[in-house]
């Protein structure tokens, strides 16, 4: 979902990913192409940890692409070999919903939650409708859903919560992200259903993406 989509669909309508079949691999239908299927940043992104390729997705909870994405995503990073460290960085292309919405993440991070409450965080937003944009409605839903309200509230009010955020939102420039989802790698290229062809076939451009990096 681009950038300028979100001014006119803050939930979206779509049903996400229109899968068109996984990308073969790079020796039987040729290597993914610059600037075609990936883009290389003309200035790299320090990336961490040391000893590790860095892959992170770019996501915003009130996209549906995001939240169809998920489903091949989680199998896709469960295999991830041990040199690759996965991570998620939410987006904000505004200020509101999508400053809250990192906020959510970052917040249920802290508490440990993520497993537990992210694919919950997306349901809530694409099949109940909710918009979790507000902190009594962020406050109920936790506590309908086991998590300490209260600890929550405290922990997406906390400074280190905004200042991920804020740290969120200057590495997805840095990217130069202006859709999601996407995928960076070792903060040198970047990925995404709208240039591999489907969010699918982004994944296979990222594998071939870890493997260039781990080759040097």
């Amino acid at each position: 979902m681009k950038r300028r989509d979100f001014s006119t669909s803050l939930l979206g309508s779509g049903a996400g990913l229109a899968a068109s079949g996984w990308l073969a691999p790079a020796h039987a239908q040729g290597s993914p192409v610059e600037g075609t299927h990936y883009v290389r940043l003309s200035q790299p992104v320090p990336a961490g940890p040391a000893g590790k390729i860095e892959v992170i997705e770019f996501f915003w909870y009130g996209c549906p692409h995001c939240n169809a994405f998920e489903s091949t995503l989680e199998p896709w990073v469960k295999q991830l070999p041990a040199d690759v460290a996965f991570h998620r960085v939410p987006v904000a292309f505004s200020a509101e919903p999508f400053v809250a919405h990192q906020r959510i993440f970052y917040a249920l991070d802290s508490l440990g939650q993520v497993t537990a409450m992210h694919r919950k965080v997306f349901y809530a937003i694409h099949n109940d409708r909710m918009r979790l944009d507000k902190p009594a409605d962020i406050s109920a839903f936790m506590a309908r859903n086991g998590v300490d309200a209260a600890k929550f509230m405290e922990a997406y009010d906390s400074f280190a919560v905004q200042a991920k955020a804020k740290q969120a939102t200057q590495q997805a420039a840095a990217y130069k992200i202006d859709g999601v989802p996407a995928i960076g790698i070792q903060g040198r290229y970047y990925t995404s259903g709208s240039l591999a062809g489907t969010n699918e076939k982004a994944l296979a451009v990222a594998d071939f993406l870890i493997q260039r990096v781990r080759k040097g």
